[in-house]
C-alpha cells in the first residue's frame, strides 16, 4: 500500500488523522481511491471518487492531513489534485512533499 497513516494528533482542540500518498504508485484514479478507502475507514458505500469523498469527509468528526510525497501522472494527478481540494473544503490540510 502506498498511502500510509502517518499519526493521529490533536492540534487544537481537534483530531487530525495524517496520511501519506504517492500517486505515482497507482495506475489509475480508482486503485488510488480503494487505497483511500481503507486508510481513512470511509464507509462501504463510498464512491471511489472525489464527490463521494466530500460526502465521507462532512459526515467524520476527525479531520485529514495529507501529504502529497508525489502526485503521479495523467488521471490519477487529476484524482490527487480533486482529492487535495476535497480535504481542504472539510477542513483538513494539503502539504506538498519532494523526494529527495
Amino acid at each position: 500500500m502506498v498511502i500510509y497513516e502517518i499519526s493521529r494528533l490533536n492540534t487544537g482542540g481537534r483530531l487530525m488523522q495524517t496520511i501519506m500518498i504517492d500517486g505515482s504508485m497507482y495506475p489509475t484514479p480508482r486503485e488510488m481511491h480503494l487505497a483511500l478507502k481503507k486508510m481513512l475507514r470511509l464507509p462501504e458505500y463510498y464512491g471511489l471518487n472525489a464527490d463521494a469523498l466530500n460526502d465521507c469527509l462532512g459526515e467524520k468528526t476527525e479531520k485529514v492531513s495529507l501529504w502529497i510525497l508525489d502526485p503521479g501522472a495523467g488521471e490519477t494527478a487529476e484524482a490527487v489534485s480533486r482529492v487535495s481540494m476535497v480535504i481542504r473544503d472539510n477542513g483538513g490540510e494539503v502539504k506538498e512533499l519532494h523526494r529527495a
